[in-house]
């Protein structure tokens, strides 16, 4: 049997249940659910490094949408933008290149 402690999607107990797996479940508190959520967002990015696929894009944007739901990133946004007219974005494909 594989032991694992994760966050999951919402809909995961009922696929588990329809298919007669057994497990355990909690609710995460504040703390622990943001701790989790950021692992979560390591996992999928190292998901869509590998696999480089839509799925596992939309995966890392579900976590990053779930983090900005967290009181302390909804203005997640306005600094994306504030970041974007000051920096710029990536649409030009720039790669620095030189020595550190």
């Amino acid at each position: 049997m594989t032991h694992y402690r994760k966050l999951v999607r919402d809909n995961i107990p009922d696929i588990l249940d329809s298919r007669g797996v057994p497990y355990t479940k909690h609710i995460a508190n504040e703390a622990e659910y943001k701790q989790e959520l950021i692992k979560k967002l390591l996992e999928e990015a190292g998901e869509f490094a590998e696999a480089t696929s839509v799925v596992e894009l939309a995966d890392v944007l579900e976590v990053v949408m779930a983090l900005q739901a967290l009181p302390e990133y909804t203005d997640l946004e306005r600094v994306r933008a504030e970041k974007r007219a000051e920096r710029g974005a990536f649409e030009k494909r720039l790669i620095l290149e030189g020595d550190k």
